[in-house]
């Protein structure tokens, strides 16, 4: 029976229209054995956090019914009273704590009972006259209940209409039931495409538009916490229209609030720009673009609502207070686990192919960042980074995808073997090029971006241990590199008042999963240091004074390390990763 409950949730978490991300509910009442044997009614409902659309069976937490049932004679109840009765009548301790409304399902008399955010249903909950107009678009056989927050007083006055043929919530939304998982959700299906029919409410478009133009934007709203943003053109219309004050100070239903704010554009992280449409800030892409989502319904619905019947009602500043700052909805913000470390942080990689790079790439969206890779191929960006188009590219796409940039770990680079006497020249020049200029390029052109954003930043350049300590045989390589260590310090000194901070790695001999190692590489260094190719990664680990392999993620570690806060005072430094080499200890 539970799994026919998860199915009906799924099929109206799945539909945009009547739910989003979190919101709504649903419940069946079922009948189940306690620990004793015996057969008892059970009522199955949404726990406070889960999402309708994943949900599964463990998302709905059971409630023994024949000890809710008896509240309805009760006069009142505080919201903490009912948290705490509600927690002695759960059939499995350890499950989610139940939904606000659990009472307002179990006082139903209907074995299935659901609960939507319909954005059609909700232009006509905020019509100036809520219940005239639910009437007209519904028919009289479907009740409306005055707004008052989810709890105790409620379940009590939806329940006084359960011979109704639906409920409408003023400023919330739509509860149906049934005796058949079909029957209450045909009829959610029903009453909200009517509405929709009545309110010329049209499917809610998103088109995606980049946000390269916003860097400023981010930077403003990004002061206290790191934010990626996600652009919304087909708001376009709504962020011209001359009422765009007063869709901007409303929403769709209170529930809403908790995700996107109670106003757009007063201090929220949702805004209507004009020529552009919506814009949604979010610690990270996945909540940027589910409030870009939110923001399209919710606007749509009040637009709606304003157009049919010419203004439309909502809270009062009281009751959005009451809301927001109410404990039992907050609850469902307080159960996402802590954000990772880089959380909002937006870092190219480049060289982010192999070795180091992809290493790199991978620990650092592992932190929460989002990542932008960079490399020949098998990378977000394909190219040559010596050419000045791709390395521009790369950063318009980066804005692009997320507005802003904080972080650029610059990993690509190429071997360069042969003694100065017999060294191509093309092949000296094309070292330079890409273990040098390259870098050079892409610095050139974050710049501007890092200092439009006002941020800071972090700029972090993966040079090799062959900057202080060169290889013979190796110095179109080593020349390249120790450039790199000056262009990380020049970085330092000229980003200091920015607050961009730049640093260096020197990694030595890092083997695993590097196409700098090439078998003839590997033959020619072996051939210098006068060991057997099998021999050469024993070899480097043990002339270091840890005796240690060097890995990528060793260097991943340091990289993580220089990009995150925890080196917010660090610039300008070259740190070691090489197992400990005498010679190429920075000086």
């Amino acid at each position: 029976m539970i799994d026919a409950l998860v199915e009906r949730a799924r099929r109206i978490g799945a539909d945009p229209a009547l739910v989003l991300h979190g919101g709504g509910n649903t419940s069946s009442k079922l009948a189940e054995r306690d620990h004793a044997g015996r057969e008892r009614r059970v009522l199955r409902i949404k726990g406070s956090g889960s999402d309708l659309a994943t949900c599964e069976a463990r998302d709905f937490p059971g409630l023994w019914l024949d000890e809710l049932l008896p509240l309805r004679e009760r006069e009142a109840m505080s919201d903490e009273e009912m948290v705490a009765y509600l927690a002695r009548c759960v059939v499995e301790p350890d499950a989610l704590r139940p939904s606000i409304e659990t009472l307002l399902h179990a006082f139903l008399p209907a074995v299935h009972v659901d609960h939507v955010h319909a954005d059609a249903i909700c232009a006509l909950a905020n019509a100036p006259d809520p219940e005239a107009a639910v009437h007209d678009a519904l028919g009289d056989d479907v009740a409306v209940v005055p707004y008052l927050r989810p709890g105790f007083e409620l379940s009590k006055r939806v329940a006084e209409h359960a011979d109704a043929r639906a409920v409408v919530l003023v400023h919330r939304g739509l509860v149906t039931w049934g005796d058949t998982h079909d029957e209450s959700y045909g009829l959610t299906r029903e009453l909200a495409d009517r509405a929709a029919a009545y309110v010329g409410l049209q499917p809610v478009e998103i088109v995606r538009r980049g946000a390269g133009s916003l860097v400023a934007l981010r930077g403003q709203i990004s002061k206290e916490r790191r934010q990626v943003l996600a652009v919304d053109a087909a708001q376009q219309a709504i962020a011209e229209r001359d009422d765009v004050d007063e869709i901007a100070a409303m929403r769709s239903t209170p529930d809403h609030m908790l995700r996107i704010g109670a106003r757009t554009g007063g201090g929220g992280p949702v805004f209507l720009v004009p020529g552009l449409g919506c814009v949604a800030a979010g610690p990270n892409k996945r909540i940027a673009e589910q409030r870009l989502e939110i923001a399209a319904h919710t606007h749509a619905s009040v637009a709606a609502t304003r157009d049919r019947f010419g203004g439309a009602s909502w809270l009062t500043e009281d009751e959005v207070r009451d809301f927001v700052d109410w404990p039992l909805e907050l609850y469902k913000l307080t159960l996402a686990p802590p954000p990772p470390e880089l959380e909002g942080h937006v870092a190219i990689v480049t060289g982010a192919a192999s070795g180091i790079g992809r290493e790199v790439a991978a620990d650092l969206a592992a932190r929460g960042a989002e990542v932008v890779t960079a490399d020949l191929h098998d990378a977000d960006v394909e190219g040559d980074l010596t050419d000045p188009h791709v390395a521009g590219e790369l950063v318009r796409i980066t804005l692009g995808r997320y507005g802003g940039l904080d972080a650029v770990v610059f990993c690509a680079g190429i071997a360069a073997t042969g003694e100065l006497g017999e060294l191509p020249d093309e092949e000296w020049r094309r070292s330079i090029e890409v273990n040098l200029t390259s870098h050079f390029l892409l610095t050139k052109r974050v710049w501007p971006v890092l200092r439009e954003q006002g941020l800071g930043g972090s700029l972090v350049y993966v040079a090799s241990k062959n900057a202080f300590a060169p290889g013979a045989g190796f110095g179109a390589y080593s020349v390249a590199k120790a450039g790199l260590v000056q262009l990380a310090k020049i970085a330092a000194l000229e980003g200091g008042p920015l607050g961009v901070r730049a640093n260096a790695v020197n990694p030595d001999a890092v083997f695993g999963g590097s196409k700098l190692w090439s078998e003839e590489v590997r033959r020619e260094r072996a051939a210098a240091h006068g060991v057997a190719v099998d021999e050469l990664e024993a070899f480097y680990a043990g002339r270091s004074l840890l005796g240690r392999e060097v890995t990528a993620h060793d260097v991943a570690e340091t990289v993580a390390f220089l990009v995150s806060d925890r080196s917010r005072n660090t610039t300008g430094a070259v740190i070691p990763i090489d197992g400990g080499v005498p010679g190429a200890f920075p000086r």
